[in-house]
């Protein structure tokens, strides 16, 4: 994937509340900021809000995670404030972009549009070299996430039947990626899609 910063000169308008979801390393922050660029609106990227958590909380990002693993209070946290973001943003009639690994799922039927972005796991892991991340921790944790999501949730993380949008990033660069979104976003007619799946509200 490129490692620039996905920013052209296009420019699209849109008020569509958009959702981009992924494994660790799929290119959903990069996606997530050129996608923001494009189209002149917020975004809020999952990691920051957990990034928000450690330091209320006086941990380090590992040790946060650690501590989610023992205890469901983290990641409803998490998913609460996230939540608060979509309910808001949902109702705002303005473009916002939400990116998480459950973004899809806790924005429901308040997206326009859900994304999914996924790579091969060595592909990946070679992008999050250079972000502390190995590939034996990688994999730990989206084990781990994916039985909480199940437990907590009852969400299959893997269920990928509700995306409107499923790009394997590692086929493509970072510009082009956001390119094929920015044309769906473009092109998208609320007014003839037959083709939105309703989704269960999630209780946090």
């Amino acid at each position: 994937m490129s490692n620039s910063s996905a920013t052209t000169e296009r420019q699209v308008d849109s008020n569509l509340f958009i959702t981009v979801s992924g494994p660790p390393g799929c290119g959903a922050t990069t996606l997530t900021e050129g996608l923001a660029d494009a189209l002149n609106c917020g975004y809020v990227i999952g990691g920051d809000i957990f990034r928000d958590l450690a330091d209320e909380r006086d941990l380090s990002l590992q040790q946060l995670i650690a501590k989610a693993e023992e205890d469901d209070e983290i990641d409803r946290a998490l998913d609460q404030r996230l939540r608060r973001i979509a309910e808001q943003w949902g109702a705002a009639n303005k473009a916002f972009i939400l990116e998480s690994r459950l973004a899809g799922w806790l924005a429901g039927n308040r997206a326009d549009l859900r994304i999914w972005l996924d790579a091969p796991e060595e592909v990946r892991i070679e992008r999050l070299s250079d972000q502390e991340e190995i590939a034996a921790v990688m994999r730990v944790r989206e084990v781990s996430e994916a039985g909480r999501y199940e437990s907590y949730y009852g969400i299959d993380v893997e269920d990928q039947s509700f995306y409107d949008l499923s790009i394997n990033t590692a086929r493509w660069d970072a510009d082009t990626v956001r390119d094929m979104v920015l044309t769906a976003v473009e092109d998208y007619d609320p007014e003839t899609d037959e083709g939105a799946f309703t989704t269960r509200d999630v209780t946090i």
